[in-house]
């Protein structure tokens, strides 16, 4: 279901594609007949070239990346390989505490 402000539905934006790539209208004529900017136009007429029908399915408008995020974390087999052999290692919680004497109030 497309989302409130959506101006054409999917059916509408194959539509338009198929007019600026198959009957070569120019982008202007089809942005003004289907009511959208020519940009939109232009977007959508790129995407059925690219993709054909599947590209006109309803997309999400939520961001792919948030700005100043940090990097995406190196796999965990990267990681490893770039220790070091004799590198100090956090005890487990459960090795330690049964090595520790037990904790008396005073």
């Amino acid at each position: 279901m497309p989302h409130r402000n959506a101006p054409l539905t999917e059916t509408g934006r194959l539509r338009l594609a198929r007019c600026v790539v198959e009957d070569g209208w120019p982008l202007r004529r089809a942005a003004e007949r289907f009511q959208v900017s020519p940009t939109t136009a232009q977007r959508w007429a790129a995407r059925y070239r690219t993709h054909g029908q599947a590209g006109m399915a309803d997309r999400s408008s939520r961001r792919t990346t948030a700005p100043g995020a940090p990097p995406p974390a190196p796999n965990a087999a990267s990681s490893r390989s770039g220790r070091c052999a004799g590198a100090a290692r956090p005890a487990s919680p459960t090795s330690s505490a049964s090595t520790l004497p037990p904790f008396t109030a005073s």
